[in-house]
């Protein structure tokens, strides 16, 4: 993985600073004129652009598990599970492994149709990737960014943390950029979902496998 960062110009003057480009909006920019290879995609995370390679097999094999539960767990309600597409909080861009919002995403879609608001996402899912930027990534920055953007429930799986866990946060708090509520469990232990349009959807050992014999 990969991270790009710019920082934004400053013009000045003998009186006083004038202020340059918004670096949101230099990256934002910049993101968008990128064209990258197939196999890789780009987000904005924390003042970078990060740039990741799709996951390895278990990682995905998880991924789908999970978004094919949550598509039958759905199917009688007003809400969907989704994936593979931009999650966008005002010139942030992230790209979760899972998440749901509407099923009719229309009116939930930015102007220019890049992605859906992130205030329409009701949960997001991540797959912890390996490798010490993967972790940070996955634990560190996008749950302060998801916790920013007021995502009711943040759900993280991680083969990389002792035999496997899955933490469920919730209760957000945009100005501290954290989660209040934390329930986090070892693998071939349920976690059922408290809140939301998922609420009572259950996360066993079907979804993630047995537990592992890394540790991170």
């Amino acid at each position: 993985m990969t991270a790009l960062a710019q920082e934004a110009p400053v013009t000045t003057t003998p009186e006083a600073p004038m202020p340059g480009p918004n670096l949101d909006e230099v990256l934002w920019q910049a993101w968008k004129a990128m064209e990258l290879p197939e196999g890789f995609h780009a987000e904005i995370i924390e003042g970078f652009i990060e740039v990741s390679p799709t996951g390895r097999y278990s990682h995905g094999q998880i991924a789908n598990l999970l978004r094919d539960e949550l598509v039958v767990f759905l199917a009688d309600s007003a809400y969907a599970a989704r994936q593979d597409m931009n999650v966008i909080h005002g010139r942030k861009l992230w790209i979760p492994d899972g998440f749901v919002v509407p099923k009719d995403p229309e009116e939930h879609m930015t102007e220019d149709g890049v992605g859906i608001r992130a205030d329409a996402v009701q949960l997001v899912i991540e797959v912890v990737s390996p490798g010490n930027d993967g972790l940070q990534r996955d634990r560190v920055r996008k749950r302060r960014a998801y916790a920013r953007a007021g995502i009711p429930v943040y759900v993280l799986i991680d083969d990389h943390d002792g035999h496997g866990t899955v933490t469920v946060l919730t209760s957000p708090s945009p100005e501290e950029a954290a989660y209040a509520g934390e329930n986090r469990v070892p693998y071939g232990v349920d976690v059922i979902i408290p809140e939301g349009p998922a609420k009572g959807f259950v996360i066993g050992q079907a979804i993630t496998g047995p537990p592992r014999n890394t540790r991170t």
